[in-house]
């Protein structure tokens, strides 16, 4: 669970930046109401738009369980996300590739698949890269949005929204307050959260100050304490699942069986361990990194109670600018937005949902001309207020979240056309229901776990098929990738991570694994996954394709940049050339090898090493065979490679960041830009201050931080994706990490109670079911 809120950050804060369903990725989608279908085909029907529903019979979505956290400011789960989405538009919208589309007004055509599609949005966009390296983005906005409750969506209400993802206090997980904005910084400075304030003082006593009283410091950490035991016992509820019966064998499962808990621990003798570990940041990367579901944000703001607000209200302690220079009104429907530089990953988070200001705001506080946008700067308390009521511009209205269910209905001013189906009803589900669910008629689409057993058990409903009279599948890649990874540090000749010796030594292993990949994928996935040759998920627009030159299979050549395979080879063949060729590294990595086995290591590395897998204790992974077999090969050449099978994820990511761990097995979750500044630029190697902590290979090569910092310096495809192939050939250089598979989601959906023929035509990763559910109806 720690680390899933890690990866699901990096997802959502795309998905909040460009607006999710209604912005971009998953809702990209034709003015016309039968946006979908092929254009030619719809040319005479552009303005045919339907004023009321055509169908009463709900659609029921199986979900898993929401947070209430619906607003398109403040929605952390993905699942919150959804619910806020159906109710809101974004600034941008994107195609069906991810990429963005710039004249949403008049519309762009593209071809995708065969099949041209028109894609509209509620802006146009135009970027233009100025000699000073200042960049502007000019957005103009329709004037025929409106919101569901009949207000003209208008430049106004862009502007409140980019303030408030802006304001100094802001904790949600939108980042536009961290792009390069003219600025923006100055109009941060100077102001901080009460809350924040008191947490800098680490508990250390109450000493007089202008920015908090003695009352409300001790009001702040009684609730704080209060909060991390609640935080605790979630966190021994979720254990209970698996065994766990008190705070010490909770904790053993989560990695803390070393803290010396006893029979008589409480959730409060944990917390503390937690504070000592993480201090007072309650951050992913401080105490939340622990969360079992809610964050401890949360649980004190619950106890805080009414008065929360004065705890997260903005508390000046300096100067700072009245407003961003940088973000400018230039006419009744267009705005300027200024970059201090080029970064290709902004335009992501520019899209921002535009949410309606006399909703989450208050008119009478927004005067453009004098600095006022909506809101008081440093309380976003009203913004907070109706966090679990959305409101927007999208293609359905919330109407009430009760017993689980999350209930909408049609918007009639909703400006791709009011949807077809009125109801929409997101149903609370357990993973182990939503398959049944489907086959027995209480859920129309969901999206379950596709294994071998979801795969069977659709075959049986539906006689035999995949796809049948019970059951759609629709099947996407994930937007990420399962891979090996290799500590630069742990695994090395001497002390010099990026020698052309320690580069061998991790060759020698990278070599093995990669020709047991095939095998171990094909086990566990079937067709669900394919083994991929570059460290990217085949989702992205820079992903190296088969048919581009200079495409290899990964870890193909032996030491002497010859290649290690031959056509007709069968398996077993494949498994000996690699041996050979693994034994051909190890020596040229300063290994003395006799007879055919390694009898000596070089200085500074080892015989034995550790690979570690969270495989639930009983193989549950992907690879799992792939490192077994591995371990095999190499034992019979003298090469001990441990495998610890994790009963606990948790377990190895906290070894990760402690850099106890030599080898591993994982998957990153990706973006739709595909930045590798966090995952591979030396700044953000783990354990170094400041840094992101997402470096866990411990890789710091000058070229490659060259290269990742010439291409987010751009915003040219056709220019970054050779510089991004160059980058991931030296991360397989360094063979730090081994690319294994891409897997597939799966959305299915009710063939007898949906009509099939109205669902998103060429959903994909980036563009999902509801891109176009203004569409889609029930039979």
């Amino acid at each position: 669970m720690k680390r899933s809120t890690k990866i699901l950050a990096l997802l959502l804060a795309m998905a909040m930046c460009i607006g999710m369903l209604a912005g971009c990725g998953d809702n990209n989608a034709n003015t016309d109401p039968n946006a979908g279908q092929n254009t030619e085909q719809n040319n005479e029907q552009n303005n045919q738009q339907p004023e009321q529903p055509a169908n009463d019979t709900p659609l029921v979505v199986g979900y898993a369980p929401f947070s209430s956290k619906f607003s398109p400011f403040f929605a952390a789960t993905a699942y919150d996300q959804d619910v806020q989405a159906m109710t809101q538009v974004g600034l941008l919208t994107s195609d069906r590739t991810g990429a963005i589309i710039l004249k949403g007004i008049e519309g762009e055509t593209k071809n995708y698949n065969g099949t041209d599609y028109t894609y509209y949005g509620i802006a146009d966009l135009e970027i233009t890269e100025n000699a000073d390296g200042t960049v502007y983005y000019d957005f103009v906005l329709r004037d025929d949005v409106k919101f569901s409750d009949g207000h003209v969506l208008d430049v106004d209400d862009v502007i409140f929204s980019m303030y408030v993802l802006c304001d100094p206090t802001y904790d949600g997980s939108s980042t536009l307050y961290a792009q390069p904005i003219l600025g923006l910084e100055e109009y941060r400075s100077g102001m901080e959260s009460r809350m924040n304030l008191i947490l800098a003082t680490e508990r250390a006593g109450y000493t007089a100050t202008d920015y908090f009283t003695e009352d409300q410091y001790n009001t702040f950490w009684a609730a704080f304490d209060a909060a991390g035991e609640k935080f605790v016992q979630e966190i021994v509820d979720y254990c209970a699942a698996y065994g766990a019966t008190d705070v010490a064998s909770a904790a053993s499962l989560w990695g803390y069986g070393d803290a010396g808990f006893t029979a008589e621990s409480t959730p409060a003798d944990w917390f503390q361990v937690l504070v000592d570990t993480y201090g007072y940041d309650l951050s992913d990367n401080g105490i939340n990194y622990e969360t079992a579901g809610t964050s401890i944000s949360s649980f004190i703001a619950e106890e805080l109670g009414d008065a929360v607000d004065q705890f997260t209200a903005g508390v000046q302690t300096g100067d700072s600018a009245a407003n961003i220079a940088g973000i400018q009104k230039t006419g009744d429907n267009s705005l300027r937005v200024t970059l201090t530089k080029v970064d290709a990953t902004s335009i992501y988070q520019l899209g921002v949902t535009v949410a309606p200001m006399h909703y989450y705001g208050e008119e009478s506080l927004y005067d453009y001309d004098n600095n006022s946008f909506g809101f008081t700067k440093g309380d976003l308390s009203h913004v907070r207020s109706v966090t679990t009521k959305p409101m927007g511009a999208g293609p359905y209205k919330f109407i009430k979240f009760d017993n689980g269910v999350v209930n909408f209905e049609a918007n009639e001013n909703y400006y791709l056309g009011c949807p077809k189906t009125k109801y929409v009803n997101f149903l609370e589900t357990q993973e182990a229901d939503k398959l049944n669910g489907v086959i027995t008629g209480t859920i129309d689409i969901t999206d379950p776990s596709f294994d071998k057993d979801a795969v069977a058990a659709i075959e049986e409903a539906n006689g035999g098929t995949l796809n049948g009279d019970k059951v759609t599948v629709n099947t996407v890649d994930n937007l990420g990738y399962g891979y090996i990874g290799i500590s630069a540090d742990n695994v090395r000749v001497g002390d010099e991570s990026g020698s052309e010796a320690s580069k061998n030594l991790r060759k020698a292993f990278a070599t093995v694994f990669s020709v047991y990949r095939d095998v171990s994928v094909d086990s566990y996935y079937g067709e669900r996954a394919s083994v991929i040759n570059y460290p990217i998920s085949n989702t992205s627009w820079a992903a190296p394709q088969s048919t581009d030159d200079g495409y290899e299979v990964a870890f193909s050549k032996d030491v002497n940049g010859q290649p290690i395979y031959t056509s007709g080879m069968s398996a077993e063949e494949k498994y000996d050339a690699a041996l050979k060729a693994a034994l051909g590294f190890f020596e040229a990595a300063g290994y003395t090898v006799a007879d055919g086995k390694l009898t000596a290591a070089p200085a500074g590395a080892a015989l034995e090493y550790e690979l570690q897998i969270p495989g639930d204790g009983a193989g549950e992974h992907p690879v799992f065979m792939t490192v077994t077999m591995a371990s095999e090969a190499l034992k019979s050449i003298g090469m001990n490679l441990i495998v610890t099978d994790l009963a606990n994820s948790s377990d190895l990511w906290t070894g990760l960041d402690a850099q106890q761990v030599d080898m591993w097995a994982a998957a990153w979750g990706a973006t739709v830009d595909p930045d590798m500044f966090q995952i591979y630029h030396s700044s953000n190697r783990v354990g170094l201050p400041g840094a992101t902590g997402s470096n866990h290979y411990r890789i710091a090569d000058d070229e490659l931080d060259q290269l990742i910092m010439e291409a987010r310096a751009s915003t040219d495809q056709a220019y970054r994706k050779p510089m991004y192939k160059e980058c991931l050939d030296i991360v397989l250089d360094w063979a730090v990490e081994i690319p294994t598979y891409q897997r597939q989601n799966a959305i299915i959906f009710a063939t007898q109670r949906v009509n099939m023929d109205t669902v998103t035509p060429d959903i994909t990763t980036f563009y999902g079911w509801m891109a176009e559910i203004q569409n889609l109806e029930m039979r």
